[in-house]
């Protein structure tokens, strides 16, 4: 039986790293980004994240019979975790670069490209968490990546909770909207990067 080594343990780790930068950014900024920095209402703001969960709720078990349906030689998992990445780390820039529009265009920018970033993090995330049993046998090896994967999604969700201010005012250079839109491409960048390593060191 093959023994899970430290390098895949990490390479998972990374992964896990990435991908929560990525959703605290979008959690915990999209609100503010939107509602205080480009002035649409609270209301329109919050009703578009409550269907966007609700979207959600429908599209995850959808996502997962999609995953259990793949067959290629890269595995079941790994190739909808790259290419959700690679879609997502796209919408994650568009959703904190958003185009001088009217009011009423921005609205209707905001509702795609928001629920169009739900759908292709869903598209990596359900392939994430779901291909333990496929990278290890071992009750133990799996009992540990799943540790180091929550562990390690705390680290990207604090990165982002301590570091977004500081980056967007120094990137911005006293511009929040320059700011969020470097500081989300920093973030897609590390995003694409941590999950490329995750996809080609670990062997379903």
């Amino acid at each position: 039986m093959k023994k899970f080594s430290f390098k895949e343990k990490a390479a998972y780790g990374l992964g896990a790293v990435g991908k929560d930068m990525v959703y605290a950014l979008s959690s915990s900024y999209v609100m503010y980004y939107y509602q205080d920095i480009l002035g649409l209402q609270a209301t329109f703001v919050g009703l578009i994240l409550m269907i966007a969960r609700v979207f959600d709720a429908i599209n995850d078990p959808f996502m997962g019979v999609l995953v259990a349906k793949t067959n290629t030689k890269y595995g079941k998992f790994r190739p909808w975790i790259l290419s959700g990445t690679v879609l997502n780390a796209f919408v994650l820039y568009a959703l904190f670069s958003a185009p001088d529009l009217s009011k009423t265009g921005l609205m209707v920018y905001f509702a795609i490209i928001y629920i169009l970033w739900g759908v292709t993090y869903t598209m990596m995330d359900i392939p994430y968490w779901s291909m333990i049993p496929a990278v290890t046998e071992q009750p133990k090896d799996r009992e540990q990546l799943s540790v180091v994967g929550r562990t390690c999604a705390g680290v990207g969700s604090a990165l982002i909770q301590v570091g977004t201010v500081l980056c967007v005012a120094f990137l911005g250079g006293g511009s929040e909207v320059k700011g969020f839109r470097y500081f989300s491409m920093l973030v897609a960048l590390i995003f694409v990067l941590t999950e490329a390593i995750l996809f080609f060191s670990i062997k379903e």
